[in-house]
């Protein structure tokens, strides 16, 4: 815990699915977990995201939806061009058009299929399925 805060905020929102949780606190947050959350928020993996000032770094409250099977980041961040997107795809999702692969670009944090439609290549953080 605590090397990784993507990786412990996704490993937590996996475990909180699978017991059928409706809402999960994250703790701590940064603009990077912000992002990803906004990118799920984006594809309907998950509902509202209410950032919560404590004094002691703030924290997320995410409410679950009940539709994420497996998340979590990909590690080493691979740099990703334009045209190896859909390579990428199926090394880490399980089936065309079922998931999503989150990536950072130049343009910001987006899923792979918007960063397809924008023609922009990037680094993987994270899929989701």
């Amino acid at each position: 815990m605590q090397m990784d805060p993507l990786a412990d905020a996704l490993a937590k929102i996996r475990a909180y699915e699978q017991r059928g949780r409706k809402e999960v606190i994250l703790r701590p947050t940064s603009n990077v977990i912000l992002n990803v959350l906004s990118a799920l928020q984006k594809s309907s993996y998950i509902g509202e995201v209410e950032r919560i000032e404590d004094g002691r770094g703030g924290k997320f409250k995410v409410q679950l939806l009940g539709r994420i099977n497996k998340c979590a980041i990909i590690r080493p961040r691979f740099s990703v061009k334009y045209s190896e997107i859909s390579d990428y795809e199926k090394k880490y999702l399980p089936a065309v058009g079922f998931g999503i692969l989150i990536m950072t670009t130049p343009k910001g944090v987006m899923s792979q299929s918007e960063a397809h439609d924008e023609h922009i290549g990037g680094r993987l953080l994270a899929y989701v399925y």
